[in-house]
């Protein structure tokens, strides 16, 4: 059976806004500004399987150097930065479920000592089939993509005429008991930003959270930008026009602006790189899908922590390396001057 959004799992009031405990435990990772960094997204590789327009148009194409982190690779890096005080990690890519090892990746990470949140993001691909098999590994928080609730355009923007699939494999995750089910969507001015009130809709009587993400500019995507690009204002003024408000911060949490409605069991959260003072919440770092330590999303370089992951024996000297590089951590980005540093396409290292 395809359902629809309104078939969704209904959760009674107000759950969907309980907050996770507080996290005692410190991080040795911090930069010359004071902020601490208790977050890993590590990319498990720059391949997909969907063409979003906004991302990989055209599809992934491998090149002869491609050569990503190996399972013995991802764990020792883990160890490393779990180490160093991370306790919340996400697996990205690209699409990481299209690895055959994910699972178990994610077993093994899952099972780490001092870990306290393991999740991943997904574009949701045979999710129905697969949501137990991640739910088994110990996945228990879950990014969907999801960039339009209108079956035609959720083709046109990523390539795929799945959005049914995508919500049965939504429903799946409710019925198993995911913690977290968080729905993404990059605003796309022309494509859906005409449908905000349908992802209200979404969320009212669900324990699920819309992300909308600003679109960013990058290296290959620059007339896309300028046609499609949207301020995140545009969802803020629409939400508080609805009496939405803005919640209290989670522990851990990024950037991320989260309005809650007294009316709604779900919430919608809004990412808006280009907003004032966007760079004060940083508290993420990233990994490429090669084993690059990346300090900002639009950085103009990544370093190669690939030498220090060969053995189990470098621990310790990855750990040292990774502390050296927090005072290369600049206190902004410069998206604003038009920068989008070494970043050719989101898919790079993961977002």
């Amino acid at each position: 059976m395809v359902c629809n959004p309104g078939s969704l799992v209904e959760t009674p009031w107000p759950s969907a806004f309980e907050k996770e405990p507080a996290v005692a435990r410190t991080t040795q990772l911090t930069d010359t500004f004071g902020r601490q960094f208790p977050y890993l997204r590590l990319s498990l590789t720059e391949a997909c399987n969907f063409r979003c327009t906004y991302c990989l148009p055209n599809g992934y194409h491998a090149i002869k150097k491609d050569m990503f982190l190996s399972k013995p690779e991802i764990i020792r890096i883990v160890r490393g930065f779990v180490g160093l005080g991370v306790w919340k990690i996400r697996l990205t890519g690209g699409e990481p479920t299209i690895r055959t090892d994910f699972i178990e990746i994610a077993e093994e990470i899952s099972a780490m000592e001092g870990l306290k949140k393991l999740a991943f993001t997904t574009n949701g691909y045979k999710l129905s089939e697969r949501a137990e098999s991640y739910f088994s590994a110990g996945l228990r928080h879950i990014n969907v993509s999801i960039d339009s609730l209108e079956p035609d355009r959720f083709r046109r923007i990523t390539g795929h005429d799945r959005l049914g699939e995508i919500l049965d494999g939504i429903v799946e995750c409710q019925r198993l008991g995911f913690e977290t089910i968080k729905v993404n969507a990059v605003l796309l001015k022309d494509l859906n930003h005409d449908e905000l009130d349908k992802y209200i809709d979404f969320v009212r009587s669900k324990n699920i959270s819309v992300r909308f993400i600003e679109l960013m500019r990058t290296g290959e995507n620059k007339d896309y930008f300028d046609t499609h690009h949207l301020s995140g204002a545009y969802v803020s003024d629409f939400l508080m026009s609805k009496g939405w408000q803005v919640a209290p911060r989670e522990v851990g949490a990024g950037p991320a602006i989260e309005f809650i409605h007294p009316s709604s069991v779900g919430s919608i959260g809004l990412i808006a790189p280009y907003s004032k003072d966007f760079c004060e919440s940083c508290n993420r770092l990233r990994v490429s899908a090669k084993g690059n330590l990346h300090l900002c999303l639009f950085g103009e370089l990544g370093y190669s922590l690939r030498s220090y992951l060969q053995n189990d024996g470098q621990i310790e000297e990855l750990q040292e390396k990774i502390l050296s590089l927090m005072k290369y951590k600049k206190e902004t980005h410069y998206l604003h001057q038009g920068e989008t540093g070494m970043t050719e396409h989101l898919a790079s290292i993961g977002g």
